[in-house]
């Protein structure tokens, strides 16, 4: 399951999803108002639907928007409840370091049967913690550890490894992709998966000399033309 689209737009989903190499789609609250959101929870609710019939069977991540205990459980119910192919976002802790998040990421997978990304982590503890806790994906961001002077590679090997050896079956999620070269080291590193924006896989496609060696075989097939 190497790549998910992350986005919230409609029209950028079914162009990639059209070309059958993608294998799910990731977004948060700040894609969905990004992406043209409106109309609060409302609209989020109806873009998520909207995206998750779109791409099913493929697993679609949508995020909470409240870091209150029963809020969260009450939310990521409803938002598993709109579809069988949606996962839900949750922090690995709150904004002031508040760690009832690994409680509720635990009850939601082993008694409400809700499928959990865990997210916005930064090492390869917060994500063990978070696979031992029951979590389906754990999101570790790539391009913030990198930002902070480490290589998120030596990260997503050392939690691979363990995730392997300890036989737990939470896939590795990497996001906050920079580069085009993020997405090829990641993945080499042992990640199951990286998120790309649109830009970034169009990068992956699109290569300026294979444009030009395109152009050089146009041309010549216009010389054999008038050959004949």
């Amino acid at each position: 399951m190497p790549i998910f689209l992350d986005t919230g737009r409609i029209d950028e989903i079914k162009t990639y999803h059209r070309m059958g190499f993608l294998r799910g789609v990731t977004t948060n609250p700040t894609i969905m108002l990004g992406s043209g959101v409106t109309g609060g929870m409302p609209g989020i609710i109806q873009r998520t639907v909207e995206i998750a019939r779109l791409i099913d069977p493929l697993p679609l991540s949508v995020e909470v928007t409240t870091n209150d205990r029963a809020g969260m459980i009450e939310e990521a119910r409803m938002l598993a409840g709109l579809a069988s192919n949606i996962n839900v976002k949750i922090t690995i802790h709150g904004p002031k370091g508040e760690m009832e998040n690994l409680e509720v990421i635990h009850e939601l997978e082993t008694v409400h049967n809700v499928r959990i990304n865990v997210t916005a982590m930064m090492s390869a503890q917060q994500c063990l913690l978070a696979a031992l806790a029951g979590a389906t994906y754990v999101s570790l961001f790539g391009g913030r550890v990198n930002n902070m002077g480490y290589n998120a590679c030596d990260e997503i090997t050392k939690l691979r490894k363990l995730l392997d050896a300890l036989k737990l079956e939470s896939k590795i999620i990497i996001g906050s992709t920079r580069e085009v070269l993020n997405i090829i080291e990641w993945l080499s590193a042992g990640a199951h998966i990286v998120t790309c924006t649109p830009g970034l896989i169009k990068g992956m496609i699109v290569h300026p000399y294979s444009k030009e060696t395109v152009q050089m075989f146009l041309d010549d097939a216009e010389k054999l033309k008038t050959m004949l």
